[in-house]
């Protein structure tokens, strides 16, 4: 005769996980609430939002019965904001030429002065990258009126190439912190090895240190794409109507009155700037956490 033995561990391991799991599918549910709300009401025609008759017993939350994307072409090409009726395709594109070049002068000049300040040290440069890691704690609201002079005296004052300029500069601070972070955990022989065969300054930053700092690229990317395209002060303080970012054009397009509230539109606005940001973490998410914790050994 057998007896079967059970392992009391494992049935409370098992209850564990499925205790972890459930805690983990409503956290989920909740926090992706909002979303789906704003996702159906941007998919309802205005009667389906309003309860017309047809469409009694409904909520936020109810999916669409009739779903329409109405709302998403006209926030992108026909709704009314302040006083053109263009959507927000124009502010779409502005916000587009933004980031692609804000992001890419702050990531390369970040990069360069965290190869700097790792591995070319020099008399002062622990003062300098305390400057520039205190730059990381300025408010927004104390350099704007500064900056707003400085962009007068550049001639750069309402345009688009100014408000790169202010996020360029708004920037530096964290790209440089975090390529030094990540510099200083590379040994110092590989630098010596490229200097014994002839290479360099850019020789060692581009053929030694570049092929390497991808998690790290891939971090700066990703915070400095979601600062610039998700801010609104710079762009309210400093553009001009025709330089306008996407996120100003979505308050305008909010708090415009045009008679009977469009919640449909809005919400379909609301969606379409966040769509990049979104599609940005999918696609990089887990390369982000990967590059955060990669300069974490010294420095």
């Amino acid at each position: 005769m057998s007896v079967e033995v059970t392992n009391p561990r494992s049935g409370r391991a098992i209850a564990n996980r499925i205790m972890v799991y459930t805690f983990l599918l409503l956290a989920a549910a909740l926090f992706l609430m909002p979303l789906a709300a704003m996702v159906f009401t941007s998919l309802k025609s205005m009667p389906e939002i309003t309860g017309a008759v047809g469409f009694e017993n409904n909520t936020i939350l109810t999916p669409p019965r009739a779903p329409t994307l109405e709302a998403w072409s006209t926030a992108w090409s026909s709704a009314c904001i302040a006083v053109a009726c263009d959507g927000l395709r124009v502010y779409f594109w502005n916000s587009i030429v933004m980031v692609v070049f804000a992001v890419t002068l702050s990531v390369g000049l970040g990069a360069v002065n965290g190869y700097i300040l790792a591995k070319w040290r020099f008399r002062g440069d622990n003062i300098i990258f305390g400057m520039l890691l205190f730059g990381c704690f300025i408010p927004f609201q104390i350099v704007l009126i500064p900056m707003a002079r400085l962009l007068g005296i550049l001639d750069m004052a309402g345009t688009l190439s100014g408000l790169i300029f202010v996020h360029m500069c708004y920037g530096i601070p964290f790209t440089t912190l975090f390529f030094r972070n990540f510099y200083v955990t590379i040994p110092d022989e590989l630098i010596k090895a490229g200097r014994i065969d002839g290479a360099g300054f850019w020789s060692i930053f581009l053929l030694i240190l570049v092929p390497v700092s991808w998690p790290i690229f891939v971090v700066s990317i990703i915070w400095q794409f979601t600062n610039v395209w998700n801010d609104f002060l710079f762009g309210a303080s400093f553009a001009g109507a025709d330089a306008r970012p996407l996120m100003v054009a979505l308050n305008n397009l909010v708090n415009t009155s045009t008679g009977t509230k469009a919640y449909n539109v809005d919400m379909a606005g609301a969606m379409i700037a966040a769509l990049p940001t979104i599609l940005v973490y999918v696609v990089g998410g887990r390369y982000f956490v990967r590059g955060l914790t990669s300069g974490a050994v010294k420095g």
